[in-house]
């Protein structure tokens, strides 16, 4: 098993954590850590806040708020506010609030308000208010503070209203699309990043 585990950039020293290398299970109260686990999966962390994770598919992340995962398919992440998540596809979240998840299909979410969600298709979201989604097809959100249902549009950015205000509003996504604009009677191609 091939890993590294920093702190502040210094490699963290052996008694602040626990690691079985037979489970791939890491444990440490420490907080600001770096883990890079490569393409290893079945992996199992419990760490504290601000902790930054590189890992395989199959991992379960335990873990306080502000935390960072890059990580493969099938994870499941139970993690305070603040998170940023780059997964691929088939994970379940359950997270605090202002987090910011780009992931591939197939995924479940349960969160709290002011999260953003760039996502494939096929996801299903229970959150709060003020949540931003990019989807593809087949993505459905369930409104936890106003019980109200909505099916999310492939390519349009919506964002739902704040606090116990139904309703959300919707803007078509223009990124990878083309644009002719004309100036001084030239025509000119432009492309959304």
């Amino acid at each position: 098993m091939k890993y590294s585990i920093t702190q502040n950039g210094l490699p963290l020293d052996k008694s602040l954590y626990t690691l079985d290398e037979k489970t791939k299970t890491f444990s440490s109260k420490e907080n600001n850590l770096v883990l890079d686990f490569g393409s290893e999966s079945n992996c199992t962390f419990k760490t504290g806040s601000d902790c930054t994770f590189k890992t395989g598919s199959y991992c379960t992340f335990n873990t306080s708020y502000s935390c960072t995962f890059n990580t493969g398919a099938y994870c499941t992440f139970n993690t305070s506010y603040s998170g940023t998540f780059i997964t691929g596809s088939d994970c379940t979240f359950r997270t605090g609030s202002d987090c910011t998840f780009k992931t591939g299909a197939y995924c479940t979410f349960d969160t709290r308000s002011g999260c953003t969600f760039d996502t494939d298709f096929a996801c299903t979201f229970n959150t709060s208010y003020s949540c931003t989604f990019n989807t593809k097809s087949k993505c459905v959100v369930v409104r936890r503070d106003i019980h109200e249902v909505i099916e999310l549009k492939e390519g349009i950015k919506t964002t739902l209203n704040g606090y116990e205000i139904k309703g959300y509003t919707e803007k078509e996504n223009l990124k990878g699309k083309t644009v002719t604009i004309e100036v001084d009677g030239k025509k000119y191609e432009a492309i959304f990043k």
